[in-house]
């Protein structure tokens, strides 16, 4: 049975607390994901989260990055507007990726909560996949829970 966050932190001593691990970062994930709003979560249908440490190298190629600390998440694939709706044979399937060490880079340096800056960015790279505006994925995440 997977761990909430809360159970994750409750009746451990901070002076032993260490980075969210990759399991971790899976269950933030997930839960942030169930905080969306249900009819957001819907449209989404089976598209995979996948969480790693950093961009592999070919990502870093594909999108320039000068450092593997350039990019937070990643919609992999052909969004809705492009025409997944009907996917070409030998097509990979689409994936949402969070780099986990990026993502802790950001939080460290920002005033915001990890499970506020997660949610931005599912939010944001969920988005890419419906083709929302950058005002529509600010109300999403408004409402989250």
């Amino acid at each position: 049975m997977a761990k909430t966050l809360s159970q994750l932190l409750t009746g451990r001593d901070w002076a032993e607390q260490s980075a969210p691990s990759l399991d971790d970062f899976e269950i933030i994930a997930a839960e942030a994901f169930a905080a969306l709003p249900e009819e957001f979560r819907a449209l989404t249908g089976h598209v995979p989260c996948m969480v790693t440490d950093f961009p592999d190298e070919e990502t870093m190629a594909e999108m320039e990055l000068e450092s593997e600390f350039d990019i937070l998440g990643l919609f992999r694939g052909v969004g809705l507007p492009q025409g997944a709706a009907n996917p070409m044979t030998g097509q990979l399937p689409n994936q949402i990726w969070l780099y986990r060490r990026p993502i802790l880079d950001y939080w460290a340096e920002h005033e915001e909560t990890l499970g506020a800056i997660i949610t931005h960015v599912l939010v944001h790279e969920i988005g890419h996949h419906f083709g929302f505006s950058d005002e529509d994925m600010e109300a999403i995440e408004a409402s989250a829970g």
